[in-house]
């Protein structure tokens, strides 16, 4: 895809602040609010910008218990796994991926209780490895132009 310097400045600054206005986009990069507002739709048309979000503090909502939980779910349990598991509000991510555990959510909770009786649901469906979270200085990267 032939994106050039600034539609990557623009995904820059919307991965760090995705209310920015068109306004202060185009101070940044030195072009017009519409110049930049149909930079910005061409993005989004071609999928490369998919969506806005906010980031939230679980901790402040009761939620102070946050963990990795690893998962290597059976192969016929697979299709339950997704449909009981995943949807459940304690996941806010889950990845299937490569390696002896195909599943990694990350569950909050709002104590070591309400994670272990996650984690007991869980294991109906194959072993599990729990980490709990202590920090996380880099909750979402940012996607940046690579050279080559």
């Amino acid at each position: 895809m032939d994106l050039d310097d600034v539609d990557w400045k623009l995904l820059e600054l919307l991965q760090a602040n995705g209310r920015m206005t068109f306004t202060e986009l185009g101070k940044r990069v030195s072009l017009s609010a519409p110049a930049v507002t149909e930079r910005v739709r061409r993005l989004e048309d071609r999928g490369v910008i998919t969506g806005y979000s906010a980031r939230i503090d679980c901790g402040k909502l009761g939620l102070p218990i946050e963990a990795i939980v690893r998962v290597r779910v059976r192969s016929l349990d697979g299709p339950r796994f997704r449909a009981t598991i995943i949807p459940l509000p304690e996941v806010i991510s889950a990845d299937h991926v490569t390696g002896d555990e195909c599943w990694i959510l990350r569950v909050v909770c709002s104590s070591t209780g309400e994670l272990e009786q996650f984690v007991e649901r869980a294991q109906r469906y194959g072993e599990t490895s729990t980490s709990l979270v202590f920090s996380s200085p880099l909750r979402q990267g940012t996607i940046t132009r690579r050279h080559p």
